[in-house]
């Protein structure tokens, strides 16, 4: 047997599971930082099991005990009746959860598919959206305790990752310090924000599942909750709509308003969502350093994110602050 199946094996122990139902164990793909793995039992079962990277493996800040955050995310979800993973185990260094119907969501779908799901979608982050948490910030503690007001919380999540660009040299459109003014000048808008409610920040189409099991493609699961806080619902805005603006998406806002969900793009929430734009961004170019993802990843990352930072960060410049 390979180390993954002495892996899963022991995964399933500490789940109060018997090894021996072990069937299959195989790597899913998709994922850029932990080890995913699909456990298969004999009698048809699944599971998916994640092992973070060694800690000699380097990463950014907020990355420490992301099965933390990931399974408080699918733990929360789940009395709001949102398709998620449900945690089986969580131990000393591995999380072990159910499996949910479907596949990634991909460019197959139709347009009108792709309106039905986009409603869907909505619908069930407005759900997420009515769940709060204790305070501010990563439960996983990676940025210290939870903070008692979105500022506080926000604003150190943000000079971590500058901190991170810093230590590793990362390429940015422009100066660190340049991108540090800026931001700060936008600060006051954050305090607006008096609620910390569940955000996954991560819900790009490849953590969208689609089951088509009963003809009409429904929406299976939301997955890789690892980097959820608790904070500004319009930070998900960002990653819904990657490189994008979700005021465009007129299916998703209609099924998010219609569940009950609550947004108004004034001038102040406007201003937080190039924040939270600008803070993705900078993840997602310091993080191909630690990464030490390829020559095509890298130049893809400075001709596409680097614009797009660059753009969160004029929307700061020439925003009007009434607040």
């Amino acid at each position: 047997m390979t180390d993954s199946w002495e892996r899963a094996r022991q995964a399933l122990v500490s789940a109060g599971l018997p090894p021996d139902r072990l069937a299959d164990c195989r790597p899913l793909t998709g994922g850029t930082y932990n080890t995913v793995e699909e456990l298969r039992l004999v009698d048809g079962d699944r599971f998916v099991l994640k092992v973070p990277p060694p800690k000699t493996v380097p990463g950014l800040r907020h990355e420490s005990q992301l099965l933390l955050s990931e399974a408080e995310f699918y733990r929360a979800a789940a009395p709001v009746g949102v398709p998620a993973p449900s945690v089986v185990a969580l131990g000393d260094g591995h999380l072990l959860m159910t499996a949910c119907p479907g596949d990634p969501w991909d460019d197959s779908t139709t347009g009108a598919e792709q309106a039905l799901l986009r409603g869907e979608l909505g619908g069930l982050v407005a759900r997420l959206h009515e769940v709060t948490g204790p305070a501010f910030g990563y439960p996983s503690g990676a940025l210290g305790p939870l903070a008692p007001d979105w500022r506080t919380a926000f604003t150190g999540m943000l000079d971590a990752v500058l901190d991170d660009a810093v230590r590793y040299d990362a390429w940015l459109p422009v100066p660190v310090d340049e991108v540090t003014r800026t931001v700060r000048g936008a600060y006051d808008a954050l305090d607006e924000v008096t609620v910390p409610r569940l955000v996954h920040f991560d819900l790009w189409q490849g953590n969208i599942l689609v089951d088509r099991s009963a003809g009409t493609p429904r929406i299976g699961g939301l997955i890789d909750g690892e980097r959820m806080f608790w904070g500004d619902p319009v930070a998900d805005f960002v990653s819904l709509a990657l490189l994008g603006d979700i005021r465009g998406d007129e299916a998703f806002l209609r099924g998010y308003r219609e569940a009950g969900g609550r947004v108004e793009f004034d001038e102040a929430t406007s201003c937080r969502l190039a924040l939270y734009r600008a803070y993705l961004y900078l993840i997602m170019l310091t993080e191909t350093v630690p990464r030490a993802v390829g020559e095509e990843r890298v130049k893809w990352t400075r001709e596409v994110v680097g614009p797009a930072l660059t753009g969160a960060l004029d929307d700061l410049r020439t925003a009007h602050r009434p607040y």
